[in-house]
């Protein structure tokens, strides 16, 4: 990577403060069986030609430079996958690159992300990706952030989240209920959040689909202060442990004090910790048509393998089912 020092950004059109963060340092636990015995390692599954003949990752990149540049989007990855990315990284510039030294969860990784952009940018509007997502229209999806990044700029006291319309009631993803609509000239698809419900029964992912929730993509779009005011209202302490570490953000020493705050700090969810806890914060815009999933097991990567047509599911499809075999995942990551 390039060295480079926080340079603080300005500029007057509310376009030139849109960032991306691309949310890569996951460890797959969920694909992992899968993942293995397709690639003979441990790599997580945004580093895994999972879906056609990009990594997840690749794919992610190449969806969110069509929203922003690429020296306005971050990448967030941890030090201990680091012989599945570094080749990848190559020739970036370090302000680019936020490296944390083991994964606690999404709610550090955030929190760490949003230090560090405030640094660059204190008036900038950020998305979060996950990195290891799957959208089957990227046109589609482009204009359903485009029109988030502009809802967050019209209510910037609220986080953005795109809710997707459910295809079954399925128990496995977490559910968001909308709640009054929010009267945005923007679109007339985005309402208040009125709760969250994390990974529900069956009888409930049924009734929930049937009043009209949504999927929880975990894409959030919104200002980084807004972002930073549901924080402090959700997990001060966590906040100000991050907060304890700004003056050596882009420093020599930020490397020696983020690796002493992760081994301090427990594991935290973002979703079930920060946006479950405070949905006064938020707003949900409903997306239709961005055939979205999460390749959370293998049989949802095998279910997209088959919605891509014939000749990916004879490249694909035939590989999988003979390396695979249902099995109970080593484990399930927080979102």
């Amino acid at each position: 990577m390039q060295n480079s020092q926080a340079i603080q950004f300005r500029g007057s059109d509310v376009r030139c403060h849109r960032w991306g963060l691309i949310l890569a340092g996951g460890d797959g636990r969920r694909l992992l069986p899968l993942t293995r015995k397709i690639t003979g390692d441990d790599r997580p599954k945004q580093f895994c030609a999972v879906v056609g003949d990009e990594t997840l990752l690749c794919q992610t990149r190449r969806r969110v430079s069509r929203l922003v540049p690429r020296w306005r989007t971050l990448l967030l990855l941890t030090k201990t996958h680091e012989s599945f990315y570094a080749d990848r990284i190559a020739g970036m510039s370090s302000s680019s690159v936020l490296i944390q030294p083991c994964n606690r969860g999404t709610a550090p990784a955030i929190l760490y992300s949003l230090m560090r952009l405030s640094e660059i940018d204190p008036k900038g509007i950020v998305a979060f990706f996950p990195s290891d997502h799957y959208f089957s229209d990227d046109e589609a999806f482009v204009r359903q952030i485009d029109a988030a990044y502009e809802i967050a700029a019209f209510r910037p006291e609220l986080v953005v989240l795109l809710g997707i319309t459910p295809e079954t009631p399925d128990i496995e993803y977490g559910w968001i209920e909308p709640g009054i609509p929010l009267g945005n000239p923007v679109s007339k698809s985005v309402c208040r959040v009125s709760r969250f419900w994390e990974k529900p029964d069956q009888a409930l992912a049924s009734a929930l689909m049937e009043r009209g929730c949504l999927w929880n993509s975990f894409v959030m779009v919104g200002y980084v202060n807004a972002f930073l005011n549901l924080a402090r209202h959700t997990i001060p302490d966590l906040v100000n442990s991050f907060e304890s570490i700004r003056p050596s953000l882009f420093t020599t020493a930020e490397q020696a004090a983020v690796r002493d705050l992760y081994s301090e700090i427990p594991a935290a969810s973002f979703s079930e910790d920060a946006l479950s806890v405070h949905p006064d914060h938020l707003a949900v815009l409903r997306a239709t048509g961005l055939g979205w999933s999460d390749l959370g097991d293998p049989n949802r990567v095998l279910s997209v393998i088959e919605s891509k047509g014939v000749q990916t599911e004879q490249r694909f499809k035939s590989r999988y089912r003979e390396k695979w075999r249902p099995a109970t995942p080593a484990g399930v990551s927080r979102r």
